[in-house]
């Protein structure tokens, strides 16, 4: 079905009393996601080990994939981009549907590690080199073994360890590999609505494709890629100890007894207590990709969108549990498993993956979705349009298309503004700033406001509550009456992403923390950059 058909069968998820009465604002972040990798079809990568930054200062030693030689492409391309040597997740691998797939990997982890080795799900798999495993062909230490397959069709999919799981997955080596569609559905081509808007406000375009797969019903407008995993670091100080005390009896010349050549590691029982998304915890992950601080560990997990766009969210399941992760303000609709496209069997042109209001990841299992927002139903006008300011953008149209939205300019700034709620005020009993029988009252703006991070309007855009308001309303500042927030800075509707497990949303049992981000709607004339 279309984009615009779709969105009617997506319902919305109710929102939290706190974020529809006080629309939080968080000016410290900026635009930072996308689903960064490298491009292929060739990949040398390593395996070996270093630590990992969290929020609480520990540094957790671990391993990951990386990269070895020559720095590779990337894609996007961003300021900044690396791939090390090691990073958890390992680099996020990009290829076309049909591509041959060669990856050589080299085991470089430390003495007492063993073998190591990659696991490709769902993919066919040739192998070169390397000794023979219980799954896979793997690499000796120093050694390396190369895979090779034929990317069949386009998806998101896991790759990971084969070698010794309950540790060497936990220990971090894991990644993703995304296949883009070789045959691009036409309608997902060409000057679509979202891009005529994107390019009119100076935006650029980070998609890595068009379409998520070779189906018109998987088109979409921006994407993000989240990998979830967690940490026990007890088998992390375990995996420190020893390998730190094999290498130093293999320095001493003659060391008064034989050095040990393996590791000796208790996984069981397991007990996480760092969770991570792209290997990074809240608020850690809505730092920059590839930010000089965090070395190992260079994707973020910091969603952006403007309202109507179609977004298309990349989720895998790494480590060994689930994690119920759940997206405020609307459903996810999965179009696809491990690269298998759910369709309606009596007519495949339609989807029929289920709407999720938690997208739980199961360990290895990769899936697609579809998110979009478009503030349906608040009951008020989140523009800030009101007939007696004397602003133009405060008397700006809104035309129904058959679905309700205004769709008929893409340039203006309300584009995908719900029309039922075009005018309508904010406040039912307001406090002189918005007059008549609006669906909620605001208290009064000295207990709302708190610093700055928090800006207080429920209006969308950092010029929106001057219209709906006036200069001296006191409804909380955007712009407006205070220096929260100049009308040049973002001021975007945040929603909370995290899991539904609570003690996976803290940081070594502090909360706040793991896996949690913020999802920010931005007006349209502010620029979504994911590049910063």
């Amino acid at each position: 079905m279309s984009a615009t058909k779709m969105r009617k069968t997506i319902s919305k998820t109710p929102l939290l009393p706190a974020v529809m009465l006080v629309v939080v604002l968080l000016l410290t972040l900026r635009a930072q996601a996308a689903a960064p990798g490298i491009l292929g079809p060739t990949f040398n990568l390593t395996a070996q080990d270093s630590y990992l930054t969290q929020p609480d200062g520990r540094n957790v030693y671990s391993w990951g994939y990386g990269c070895v030689g020559a720095q590779p492409t990337f894609k996007p391309a961003m300021p900044g981009a690396n791939c090390p040597a090691m990073q958890v997740p390992g680099p996020t691998l990009i290829v076309t549907e049909g591509d041959t797939v060669t990856v050589n990997l080299t085991n470089n982890l430390p003495a007492g590690a063993g073998n190591t080795s990659i696991l490709f799900p769902s993919f066919t798999v040739a192998t070169s080199g390397g000794v023979a495993g219980l799954l896979t062909q793997e690499a000796a230490p120093g050694a390396t073994v190369t895979y090779t397959f034929t990317a069949g069709s386009p998806g998101t999919r896991a790759y990971y360890s084969g070698t010794q799981g309950d540790l060497q997955v936990e220990m971090g080596l894991f990644g993703a590999v995304i296949v883009l569609p070789a045959n691009i559905p036409s309608n997902c081509s060409g000057n679509q609505p979202n891009l005529i808007a994107e390019s009119h406000w100076g935006e650029k375009d980070w998609r890595l494709s068009t379409a998520a797969y070779d189906h018109a019903s998987s088109c979409y407008d921006r994407e993000y890629l989240f990998q979830f995993s967690e940490i026990d670091p007890k088998i992390h100080t375990q995996a420190d100890a020893q390998v730190s005390a094999i290498k130093a009896c293999l320095s001493v010349s003659n060391p008064s007894t034989p050095c040990p050549t393996q590791l000796n590691i208790i996984t069981e029982p397991y007990a996480p207590s760092y969770f991570l998304v792209n290997g990074r915890s809240m608020p850690d992950d809505m730092d920059p990709n590839y930010a000089a601080e965090y070395p190992h560990q260079p994707y973020n997990g910091n969603p952006h969108m403007h309202p109507g766009e179609m977004v298309l969210l990349r989720i895998i399941g790494q480590g060994r549990w689930q994690h119920p992760f759940h997206e405020h303000a609307n459903h996810v609709r999965i179009i696809a498993r491990d690269g298998n496209m759910l369709l309606s069997q009596a007519d495949p042109s339609k989807l029929a993956g289920p709407l999720l209001f938690t997208t739980t990841t199961t360990p290895g299992v990769a899936m697609d979705g579809l998110f979009y927002y478009t503030g349906k139903g608040l009951n008020w006008d989140m523009y800030g349009h009101n007939s007696s300011s004397t602003d133009p953008l405060a008397k700006l149209s809104c035309t129904p298309d058959a679905n309700g939205y205004n769709t008929s300019d893409p340039t203006a700034i309300n584009y995908f503004e719900w029309c039922a709620d075009h005018l309508k005020p904010l406040e039912k009993s307001p406090f002189g700033d918005v007059a008549s029988n609006g669906p909620m009252t605001l208290p009064d703006a000295n207990y709302l406001t708190n610093g700055t991070w928090f800006g207080g309007s429920a209006y969308l855009g950092p010029d929106a509550t001057a219209r709906a308001v006036g200069a001296t309303g006191t409804t909380p500042p955007q712009g407006v009456n205070g220096p929260v927030n100049s009308p040049s800075s973002e001021a975007g509707f945040a929603y909370m992403w995290h899991s539904h497990n609570e003690r996976e949303i803290t940081t070594n049992n502090v909360f706040p923390g793991g896996m949690m981000m913020m999802m920010l709607v931005d007006s349209r004339e502010f620029i979504i950059d994911e590049s910063n």
